[in-house]
């Protein structure tokens, strides 16, 4: 329902004042806006359960998810699986049902495991391509270095290019390391899925440098493609003298960065799948580390039937649950924040070229 429904007074209160008095509010939800195809207003999910037993008959579970959501265009946003499931995990704890909250953080172990597999094979593709694709910088290189006219502005360009390329790809030896990590925690946990919160929260801590490792990584191999795509710039307009171009295959070369960045995005993704399931642990674990439900500012407070009453019989969760702390999102998706505004950007686009057909036409109408 709306989020006036929820809050609004007069007639309004009265009738929620009634509602609570039946004791059959269970759960009240808080969305944020643009949930719905047809309003872009917030609302709050009210639950009700007439067979609540007595120890809850009183009481209300106020959760607020305005900020959980994931950005679908610029007017839709809705949950993904995960967050429907943490929280659901919510829920289940406020019901006291600690095994399944224990449960879904043992399958976030187990799809964590099974995605680590796939990753030391997407980044030997990519160390593969990389490789093939220094091969042609070399050639580019050596046809730089014995051209006898070209310019010294030109040559010095390519020796910082090449010289930050082999930097770039030093990242190497840390992926090294992150793979005999992540194969020591497969080989822990792939097979025995931690199903206890002592052992979920030391698989978790197990866990956490890989996660900071992993972050590393992605943002390294994202900077070796850079610095290789800045190189085939510079080697396209070098390619312009003949006598360069008949040592650098100018057309192969980029054929080959295009499968570079294709690898590349294949492991970031395989990287960040990893990482995100991680995050999942983390926020669970975080906010409930005995698997037990507690207050939790800005997301989550259990309200008696007296606190509701003292706030005019308000059933909009964030009355109640508070201000979350400010914190540093060490997890802060730069590209995903990017493709959001894409998202928003081309939809603005597509409406203003949907208004200027629609003057465009009315003038015509007018014979203007």
């Amino acid at each position: 329902m709306s989020s006036q429904a929820s809050s609004a007074g007069h007639g309004e209160q009265d009738v929620r004042r009634k509602i609570v008095e039946t004791g059959d509010v269970d759960v009240m939800i808080g969305i944020r806006p643009n949930f719905f195809y047809t309003r872009t207003v917030p609302c709050e999910l009210w639950f009700f359960d007439r067979g609540k037993p007595a120890n809850r008959k009183d009481k209300v579970l106020m959760l607020d998810a305005r900020n959980i959501y994931r950005k679908v265009t610029r007017k839709i946003n809705d949950f993904s699986n995960e967050q429907l499931q943490n929280l659901a995990a919510v829920v289940w704890l406020y019901r006291g049902q600690s095994a399944r909250f224990l449960d879904l953080v043992m399958r976030y172990f187990t799809q964590l495991c099974a995605e680590i597999v796939a990753i030391p094979s997407l980044l030997a593709a990519f160390d593969t391509t990389l490789l093939e694709q220094q091969k042609h910088f070399d050639g580019l290189a050596a046809a730089v270095e014995s051209h006898p006219d070209l310019e010294t502005a030109k040559k010095q360009a390519l020796v910082r290019g090449m010289s930050e390329l082999n930097e770039a790809t030093l990242y190497k030896a840390d992926a090294k390391k992150l793979l005999v990590g992540l194969r020591a925690f497969s080989r822990d946990y792939t097979n025995n899925s931690p199903n206890t919160n002592k052992d979920q929260h030391t698989a978790r801590k197990a866990f956490d440098p890989l996660a900071e490792a992993i972050r590393g990584i992605v943002k390294q191999v994202d900077l070796v493609y850079k610095v290789a795509a800045t190189l085939m710039e510079l080697g396209t307009e070098l390619a312009a003298d003949e006598a360069i171009s008949v040592g650098y295959e100018r057309r192969t070369s980029a054929r080959v960065l295009k499968r570079l960045d294709q690898d590349r995005k294949f492991v970031v993704a395989q990287l960040r799948q990893a990482a995100y399931l991680h995050r999942q642990i983390v926020w669970l674990q975080d906010r409930f580390p005995k698997a037990e439900l507690q207050a939790v500012p800005g997301l989550v407070k259990v309200v008696e039937r007296a606190d509701i009453a003292k706030a005019d019989w308000s059933l909009t969760p964030g009355r109640y649950v508070g201000v979350a702390p400010a914190e540093v999102d060490e997890d802060f998706d730069f590209e995903q924040t990017i493709r959001d505004i894409h998202v928003e950007l081309t939809d603005l686009n597509r409406e203003a070229n949907d208004l200027a057909k629609t003057i465009e036409d009315h003038f015509e109408s007018l014979g203007l």
